[in-house]
């Protein structure tokens, strides 16, 4: 069974910076991808960013792109994401997921996705 922990979520002003992780276990597959996604209130999820864990290879939607930044710690299964220059417009829910996949393109599309994290509250106050 797949069980995705995420945690790090809270209040920050605009420009500061959170840490976001998500614990993974239960993860079988051989090639597997890990992202996030984010729901604001009246609005649909939106993909993040994703990481493949074989290749390493990268993928951040533009509106993150240069602020948010993927890593990982094998030991502990954990993907990490590093949010810097918060804005208000970044306030969301964040959800941890999992696709099977050799690419993380496989996730952008939310299509895919064969597990989900309960989410973490990220709240950017102007």
């Amino acid at each position: 069974q797949v069980q995705l922990v995420e945690s790090g979520g809270g209040l920050v002003q605009t420009g500061g910076s959170l840490r976001l992780s998500c614990k993974f276990s239960g993860v079988s597959f051989s090639s597997f991808n890990m992202g996030w996604f984010r729901q604001a209130p009246g609005k649909e999820r939106e993909f993040v960013a994703a990481l493949n864990w074989r290749t390493y290879s990268t993928l951040y939607a533009d509106s993150v792109q240069g602020r948010f930044t993927l890593s990982r710690d094998n030991a502990k299964n954990t993907v990490l994401l590093q949010m810097n220059s918060l804005k208000p417009d970044d306030t969301a829910v964040y959800y941890c997921a999992v696709a099977e996949g050799i690419t993380p393109l496989t996730m952008k599309s939310g299509q895919n996705i064969n597990d989900w994290g309960q989410g973490t509250q990220v709240i950017v106050s102007s």
